[in-house]
């Protein structure tokens, strides 16, 4: 590492101001700031320094992202084999469903990650690493028949106006990735939802089976928005050996790496909870009812509800930020995602709403609970005086 250290040292001085490289300082320095921590000093103020940043930060939320991305890359060719009826080995199916994700990640990055390139050398301004999480959550949380094209136009629009016209990091309003998935949504719906894009249909150099063209699966929210009862048992839904998008399916992979963001402390338990009690709250209202064909805990296991309450609804950009506002945030968030999803059959999977919904009210809510503890500490200070 120290020959890496040196070398970046003597090539230094080409992109700085005056070097003749000056023109692409902000690529070299998200690239060193990449492989290194940042060995800046402050020149005022007071100011707490830790061994972590934000791309450190996000290097971890990626990692934690794994599990499931692995898991999911093996479930493609697993519902492949399946749909055929052939049997196949663990590698088989792993490599076709690598093989099928692998340029829907490289898309996602090439064009997230390009466009923000160019807007830093545009700006002049350092590169901002948001995107790193946000370029695989991506491919993560659409289906597996979703083409290319469609997720390079889906990105463009979410990096652009969904988080450089705001600021770039720090500053978006609204989860980028989800941004990108409601993109997709609501304008080319056909490649989102219905019976035809859960399922690889092609192999992949000599993977998996070639299905036939009409070769239709519902994954177990599309059946209970018909108003049936999910073929998948609970076993399956909780190991992830079910149709959906790409990372959502398997709860024991999300939850490993829901251990990793806790252990490290980079995500909310607080928002994490709440949405987890609230949606199951209201999941339970609704079997009481006789409005949902399944029983309650059956909606916290399938769909996006574990993914997005893990991975999404925690992002520390567009969640509540106050101690209290994280429960109230997840609250809403766990809430309505059940509610969407038993009252409007149209949007069966509706954690992505929901989140997006709470995106927007997230400033709201901090708002109100800073503003009540100011009142309680004024009100405090009035009868002690």
């Amino acid at each position: 590492m120290s020959l890496l250290r040196n070398y970046l040292n003597k090539i230094k001085p080409n992109f700085e101001e005056g070097g003749k490289l000056h023109s692409l300082r902000s690529v070299f320095d998200g690239f060193e700031t990449f492989l290194y921590v940042p060995n800046q000093t402050s020149k005022s103020g007071t100011n707490i320094h830790d061994a972590i940043d934000s791309k450190r930060i996000m290097s971890m939320v990626v990692i934690a992202l794994l599990p499931a991305l692995l898991f999911g890359m093996y479930n493609i060719g697993y519902q492949n084999y399946t749909a055929a009826g052939t049997q196949g080995t663990f590698l088989d199916m792993f490599m076709l469903g690598f093989l099928a994700v692998l340029p829907k990640i490289l898309v996602s990055y090439i064009v997230g990650l390009g466009i923000e390139f160019a807007w830093a050398q545009w700006k002049g301004e350092e590169i901002q690493e948001g995107y790193l999480v946000s370029g695989i959550i991506i491919p993560m949380i659409l289906p597996v028949g979703c083409p290319l094209w469609a997720i390079a136009v889906a990105v463009a629009f979410a990096v652009i106006f969904g988080k450089e016209i705001f600021g770039g990091t720090g500053m978006n309003i609204f989860n980028v990735a989800l941004l990108a998935r409601a993109f997709l949504f609501f304008s080319y719906p056909a490649k989102m939802s219905g019976d035809t894009v859960w399922v690889q249909t092609d192999s992949i150099f000599g993977f998996g089976n070639t299905l036939p063209d009409a070769y239709t699966c519902a994954t177990p929210l599309g059946q209970i928005a018909q108003g049936d009862v999910p073929s998948a048992t609970l076993l399956d839904s909780i190991t992830g050996l079910i149709p959906g998008s790409i990372g959502e399916t398997s709860v024991i992979a999300i939850a490993i790496g829901a251990i990793i963001l806790l252990w490290t402390g980079i995500a909310s338990w607080k928002t994490m909870l709440s949405v987890f009690v609230s949606g199951s709250v209201m999941a339970w209202i609704f079997q009481m009812t006789g409005q949902s064909p399944v029983e309650w805990y059956q909606h916290i296991v399938i769909g996006g509800f574990c993914f997005g309450a893990v991975f999404m609804a925690t992002d520390p950009v567009t969640s509540a930020r106050t101690e209290t506002g994280k429960w109230i945030y997840g609250a809403i968030i766990g809430a309505l995602a059940v509610i969407i999803r038993v009252m409007n059959p149209g949007f069966p999977e509706g954690m992505m709403l929901a989140i997006l919904f709470g995106n927007m009210m997230a400033p709201t809510i901090d708002y109100f609970v800073v503003q009540g503890n100011i009142n309680k500490r004024l009100k405090r200070m009035d009868n002690n005086g």
